[in-house]
């Protein structure tokens, strides 16, 4: 018997992208009220990867818990997913990946750690996260790019940007460091940099295409 999925995502990995890997319902980041909605459509998977934070009320509990007393297996990473698997992992919610291990570790605790801003027509995101700068920045000290106090100053300057104002651009630039080490690492993130949430997202679809493989 063929199950129907449905997967919110947008920003973190592209419905065209994400259809390559995995034939399902790919719709928007999750809001409030949006899991309900999909629960008349009579799901067997759910897989949360991205949602909104602070433009609409997130995703409740409540109704994550309902679909998981129905049934339906429900499956977070990469963002808003990865936050809420963390906080319903006791209750039946499947978490995969790193940014869903920081969470359930406390290694991270804000939602502000994953925020993006992002176009609501192509929901192509339109800033940088900040779990995948401190992913990045770390790199850079281990390589020797930076130094621990660059490091500071760097997650304390993109701590301190709203998150929609938040891109590597605008972090190097307002960080008190040589040229050459700004230049330096830029040129390190254009080559080298990762994006955590992309990759977690993928660990989505490829933990629910598992699970289809049974």
């Amino acid at each position: 018997m063929k199950r129907r999925i449905i997967i919110f995502t947008g920003p973190s990995l592209s419905h065209a992208e994400a259809s390559e890997i995995l034939r399902a319902d790919y719709r928007p980041p999750v809001r409030r009220g949006d899991v309900t909605d999909a629960l008349s459509d009579s799901p067997d998977i759910i897989g949360i990867i991205d949602g909104v934070f602070h433009q609409s009320p997130a995703v409740g509990h409540r109704e994550i818990i309902e679909a998981l007393q129905s049934g339906v297996t429900v499956v977070g990473g990469a963002s808003m997913g990865a936050l809420r698997a963390s906080e319903l992992s006791e209750l039946g919610m499947i978490g995969v990946g790193r940014v869903f291990r920081a969470y359930l570790s406390g290694e991270i605790e804000s939602d502000d750690d994953v925020a993006v801003a992002f176009d609501p027509e192509t929901l192509e995101p339109l800033s940088d996260s900040l779990v995948s700068m401190d992913y990045n920045f770390r790199r850079a000290l281990r390589k020797g790019l930076i130094s621990r106090e660059d490091y500071k100053r760097l997650i304390t300057t993109a701590k301190n940007l709203f998150y929609p104002l938040r891109n590597y651009r605008r972090v190097l630039n307002d960080s008190e460091m040589e040229e050459g080490k700004k230049d330096a690492l830029s040129e390190f993130i254009k080559g080298e940099g990762v994006d955590i949430k992309r990759e977690d997202a993928l660990e989505v679809i490829g933990y629910i295409r598992k699970l289809l493989r049974g």
